[in-house]
Parts: structure tokens; sequence; C-alpha cells
């Protein structure tokens, strides 16, 4: 459903929050490590986030990425998506036909549009500060 930046992008999202709420700062190396990504399609995927605001880069020494705590509970997934994908994740056809509307319809277009409404909602619902405090409690992992 994502494309794999996407999913990269989440997934160090939602490590960098819980290392920020240690107060800790990451490199793209400990984050290319964690979330199994090679480090410099990371680096890229990280550049992406930094522009939209999404997480911080300091430079230096004692520098890397990190995530004002204050921060994490208004940062929501449709945010991280549309930084990496944008919004096409919303108007693409399920069965990627290229002309696809409720005009000219696909076979499954009414039913993949409650799905990509469903989608939508729970991307504009959910903070990263929840993905993140189920890691941090071993309720769920970036990694097996």
């Amino acid at each position: 459903m994502f494309s794999k930046a996407c999913e990269y992008g989440i997934k160090a999202a939602i490590y960098i929050a819980t290392q920020s709420y240690e107060g800790n700062r990451v490199t793209p190396k400990a984050i290319a490590l964690e979330i199994d990504s090679p480090k410099a399609f990371t680096a890229k995927i990280l550049q992406a986030l930094v522009k939209h605001d999404i997480v911080f880069s300091v430079k230096g020494a004692y520098g890397g990425f990190e995530i004002p705590k204050e921060k994490i509970g208004r940062i929501k997934l449709s945010q991280i998506v549309n930084a990496i994908d944008g919004d096409t994740i919303y108007k693409g056809c399920g069965l990627g036909l290229n002309q696809c509307n409720e005009n000219h319809p696909c076979p499954v277009h009414d039913k993949f549009k409650r799905v990509r409404e469903e989608l939508k909602y729970m991307l504009e619902n959910t903070s990263l500060e929840e993905l993140a405090l189920n890691i941090k409690s071993g309720l769920s992992f970036l990694k097996v």
C-alpha cells in the first residue's frame, strides 16, 4: 500500500520519536540499522522528513536527528505519508489503472474507495506519539 520509501519514513519517524523521548539524537546509520533500510536511502528519506518539519537535524559532534517531545503528539501519520509519497495513496486506482474514476470505474472502484477513505481517516487520526509509546511499552515492534 505504501511505497518502500514511505514505509521506511514511517519507521524512521517512530524510531526517532522513541529516542527523542529518552533525550537522544540518532544518527542516520543508527536509524538505518534499526529499520533495516539502506543507509543512503535512509539519508534521502530523512531529508524529506526534515524539509517537511517532521524531524529536526542537528549538526556537530553531538548531532543527529530528533523530534522535540512536545511536537511528537501533534505529528500525524498523514504528514509523514504526504512528505514522502504525496497524496497519491488517496487517489490511486485499486488495480493500478491510469484512468479510474466515478465516470469510468474499474471493477473494484467502489470497494477500494471505501478502503482509501478508511486509510485516510486512520492516517489523519493516528499520532506519532501513539505509535512511539506502543514501541516503548512493548505493545508493538519495529523489528522482528
